[in-house]
């Protein structure tokens, strides 16, 4: 599904180069449910940046199905990540001006394809499936944050994407909370068959994942 070779990113910081990926090399085939860990500063997160389209190397390929990302414009790059990938962000990244079910229903508006289902029975059968259903009218700001995250995770699969990309889930959760998120996300892995990668810095989390990718430094341990 993705492969990266000798992927490599590089920022200038006032004079110096900074080496946050060196020289990677990676395969994550479909259905895999695994974790990217790793120290701040280990390269994790420019990592998943790289893998979820959001940035792009400085040296290196990657391919996505089969698809050599450096081929395509912004627009193809920006369409192939509206539909391959959801996200799932450790602040929740929901907006509080919106109701419950705008939130999830803010990738269809900016879907670039005729979707071929109803968007809004689409979302009231996943907030059904994750226990949130009598929150559709509520405001972010008013749920725990176990019932926010719940609804990330509803907003990340509306145009169902066949990658999650999960930034540290269960960082702003207590321990019961966070182990309810990751048992949600293994069954969307065995339920689904979704492709499930979380980026943590926690070992305990990244154990609960089938595969661990190590980082430090940069590169894969």
């Amino acid at each position: 599904m993705i492969e990266l070779t000798n992927v490599s990113k590089e920022y200038l910081v006032g004079e110096s180069i900074l080496t946050a990926l060196d020289d990677v090399n990676l395969t994550i085939s479909k259905g895999e449910f695994t974790s990217i860990v790793g120290p701040s500063g280990s390269g994790k997160s420019t990592l998943m940046h790289i893998i979820g389209l959001l940035d792009k190397p400085t040296r290196g390929i990657i391919t996505i199905q089969g698809r050599n990302t450096a081929t395509l414009n912004d627009n193809e790059l920006s369409y192939l990540r509206n539909q391959f990938v959801g996200f799932v962000f450790q602040q929740f990244n929901l907006i509080n001006k919106l109701t419950v079910l705008e939130n999830i229903l803010l990738p269809t508006i900016y879907s670039r394809k005729k979707l071929s289902f109803d968007p809004k029975e689409k979302a009231r059968y996943l907030m059904k499936r994750f226990g949130i259903e009598t929150k559709t009218s509520s405001y972010p700001n008013k749920l725990s944050g176990g019932q926010q995250q719940r609804v990330a995770i509803t907003r990340a699969l509306i145009t169902t994407p066949q990658l999650i990309l999960a930034d540290e889930p269960t960082g702003n959760l207590d321990t019961k909370t966070g182990n309810t998120i990751l048992d949600l996300l293994r069954e969307l892995n065995e339920t689904d068959q979704m492709t499930i990668v979380i980026v943590t810095h926690e070992k305990d989390v990244a154990h609960r994942t089938r595969r661990q990718i190590v980082m430090k430094d940069g590169k894969i341990t």
